[in-house]
């Protein structure tokens, strides 16, 4: 749901050396390239002052004065997508998906662990600004959408204004304040060994950012209006973010205050989907592995498979004829990722405590489960009709005009003159030329229900990338770079 504009990043020439090579995607994907590269794309999304290693080269430093019009300093953080505007609704559910992603599978990642920390570190440094920059508020998002949506420039020459905005007691954000404390909460976690103080100081924060979504009650939509809809409201409501906040500080405290505040809410919606909007089904799942009182997360959790698996009786879910989930027009592989996370994870959790459930008459095995998710994987890394890869830089075959500003823009160094808001649509958004730098790891919004991909600039609801489409594939894939029957 990546919106009409779009912005940020790029490629490595080097990493497209042979040393990584674009391998063919024929028979068994390279799962670890793979994951590699999904892990590399944030580089490509990056705001504020780059580092010394930063392999997306064609980036630069961007939004060196975000915060400026507060007098607090909102620099770092992502793009959400292909336009220069951060959005800390999703950027926080990104940030809680490469956390869980990095404490399910970090043992399976290898040399990209410390580039998983990495990525989810740029996101927390920034979220903890947010937190802690002015007492009784709480900043959720820098930089007009409207304004930026009328514009097609890098985000090294933005002009526009950087119009901050936050939540208080007096303009409530439970959805938005508790998606930062699961960030915080679940990051705390991927660093209590390797950085304790750090650690403390995100859980610390987490638990006061959730304190105030649960005491100020309400929907950021309702307080922030244009600012975030149509872009990013909080369609499912505040109730899962709350379940969702509570239950990863269960994890990260296993404090019974926050079990108690699970058992307020009462019952849950029982949706047939998992996104940035709607948590309810990764909550399930995240509660399954906290105690054995959440026997009613775990039936909740087989019944959102229940909704997935093809061949179920109680299937809700559509399957295009190459077999990829099709859930909604709108960036379509963002709940294909997001539930194939989802599956994997519960199939791991099947597969240590030797479970299987039943949808009706059809008997689910762990390998159902997993079966199902390489499946999506393999599809979206080239095993489909017409052998497309959706993960730009992968494989031989990959979309070229992805709806991403500094993709489709020359670079500084290539075109050092600055390009102003409506520079870059003549000559290079109406372009049919590919994009000049490949933001390399970056997967697309996908094909469309009849397994067609246009490969149009303009067609953003196919062709752009976003971060949480790539945070909930980095699981899957660390999975199934794991597991010695993937090569």
């Amino acid at each position: 749901m990546a919106s009409s504009s779009s912005i940020s990043v790029v490629c490595l020439l080097f990493f497209l050396s042979p040393l990584l090579h674009l391998n063919a995607v024929n028979a068994n994907p390279n799962y670890k390239d793979a994951l590699l590269k999904s892990i590399l794309f944030f580089q490509g999304q990056r705001s504020g002052k780059l580092p010394s290693n930063q392999q997306i080269s064609w980036r630069s430093s961007s939004g060196l004065s975000d915060g400026f019009l507060d007098h607090v300093d909102l620099t770092g953080g992502y793009y959400d997508a292909g336009d220069n505007v951060k959005f800390n609704f999703p950027m926080a559910f990104t940030t809680t998906m490469l956390s869980w992603s990095t404490l399910e599978y970090g043992k399976k990642m290898g040399p990209q662990l410390q580039e998983a920390r990495a990525a989810i570190r740029w996101a927390t440094d920034y979220l903890l600004k947010c937190a802690r920059a002015k007492p009784g508020r709480l900043y959720v998002g820098v930089g007009d959408p409207n304004v930026d949506h009328k514009c097609w420039e890098r985000p090294e020459d933005m002009d526009t204004a950087r119009t901050l905005y936050s939540v208080s007691p007096s303009n409530p954000g439970s959805d938005v304040a508790a998606e930062t404390a699961a960030a915080l909460a679940s990051a705390s976690m991927v660093f209590r060994k390797v950085d304790p103080k750090y650690s403390k100081l995100l859980l610390a924060t987490a638990k006061k950012v959730m304190a105030f979504a649960i005491q100020y009650r309400g929907a950021y939509s309702d307080s922030l209006g244009s600012a975030v809809c149509p872009f990013y409201c909080s369609y499912s409501g505040y109730k899962d973010e709350l379940l969702w906040g509570a239950s990863w500080l269960l994890r990260a405290t296993n404090d019974p205050y926050y079990y108690n505040f699970l058992k307020t809410l009462g019952a849950d919606d029982q949706p047939d989907l998992f996104s940035w909007d709607n948590k309810y089904a990764g909550a399930h799942r995240a509660l399954v592995d906290n105690d054995k009182n959440f026997e009613q997360f775990k039936q909740e959790a087989e019944s959102f498979m229940c909704k997935i698996l093809p061949n179920s009786p109680y299937t809700t879910t559509q399957y295009t004829q190459g077999g990829l989930m099709y859930k909604l027009p709108q960036s379509n592989l963002q709940y294909v990722t997001a539930i194939s996370f989802l599956l994997t994870t519960y199939g791991k959790y099947m597969k240590a405590r030797k479970l299987t459930f039943n949808c009706g008459s059809l008997f689910v095995t762990p390998n159902s489960l997993i079966g199902l998710a390489k499946r999506q994987v393999d599809y979206i890394l080239g095993e489909n009709p017409i052998k497309m890869s959706y993960m730009v830089g992968f494989g031989q075959n990959f979309p070229k005009r992805i709806h991403h500003r500094g993709s489709s823009l020359p670079s500084l160094a290539s075109h050092p003159q600055s390009i102003g808001c409506e520079g870059g649509f003549q000559p290079f958004f109406y372009s049919a030329n590919p994009n000049p730098n490949i933001l390399v790891g970056a997967i697309v919004g996908g094909p469309n229900q009849n397994d067609g991909f246009p490969d149009d600039r303009s067609d953003y609801s196919h062709s752009e990338p976003a971060t949480y489409i790539n945070a909930a594939m980095v699981g899957p894939l660390a999975y199934l770079a794991g597991l010695k029957t993937a090569h």
